[in-house]
């Protein structure tokens, strides 16, 4: 396969660049907690279908209200939630954003129109060509909750999870020395149901794969050999 180049950006404004022979095509995901109006709201941000994918994934057919907000069309859909031990019922808001290419969604509970409106006016939302950005706005009480992760599924190899790497990230290392790899160290893991993961760790990029069913373990380190991973911005 020849070496082909993609780009996307994380919903805190982070731009990661992919390079390497492995498939590249699919698209993907990026998620950020935010704390805004004391609250903490977990936003996930995709391609123009993924709120439509929610939505009907949520059996919900059609939009409670519909608005131009922010430069993009924002949706509100209603849901009824029933807590089969206690009875209580709740009715959560799924929130979609729509921009040209990308969506962006988030669920509340416990709140009217209004509530919704003005915890979204504390976060700007700006659409570019590799996806979609967040800016909490300090002076609303709005701020990341930590970095944003970019969750992309590699065919032939696994699910990739891409994040700036923290200070809590390097104290998670394992002890044991990794295999250097073009982007990094590599590390071998397991979770707690005794399958195998792996850490790639470099100065700027806290990364975590997890092959899929179909792929040899052990070539895992000669396929992320192959692929380079940058960071900006």
């Amino acid at each position: 396969m020849a070496a082909s180049i993609v780009t996307h950006r994380a919903l805190d404004g982070g731009t990661y660049h992919l390079e390497g022979d492995v498939d590249l095509r699919a698209p993907c995901t990026s998620a950020v907690e935010v704390v805004a109006g004391g609250r903490l709201v977990e936003f996930t941000a995709g391609p123009a279908s993924l709120g439509d994918d929610v939505a009907a994934s949520l059996g919900i057919d059609a939009p409670e209200s519909e608005l131009t907000f922010q430069k993009g069309t924002l949706r509100l859909f209603r849901s009824v939630e029933r807590e089969p031990r206690s009875g209580l019922v709740e009715r959560p808001v799924l929130v979609v954003w729509s921009g040209e290419r990308h969506s962006l969604v988030t669920r509340l509970y416990g709140m009217d129109l209004a509530a919704v409106l003005g915890l979204l006016r504390s976060v700007r939302i700006t659409e570019g060509e590799h996806g979609l950005a967040l800016q909490p706005d300090p002076s609303a009480g709005s701020a990341f909750a930590r970095p944003a992760t970019l969750i992309k599924e590699l065919p032939g190899l696994g699910l990739l999870e891409l994040s700036r790497r923290t200070k809590e990230h390097t104290a998670q290392l394992p002890p044991w020395k990794g295999v250097g790899v073009a982007s990094g160290e590599l590390f071998r893991d397991t979770l707690s149901d005794g399958s195998p993961f792996f850490v790639l760790s470099s100065a700027e990029i806290w990364a975590t794969l997890v092959p899929l069913a179909s792929t040899p373990v052990e070539r895992v380190p000669d396929l992320v050999g192959r692929l380079t991973l940058r960071r900006t911005g």
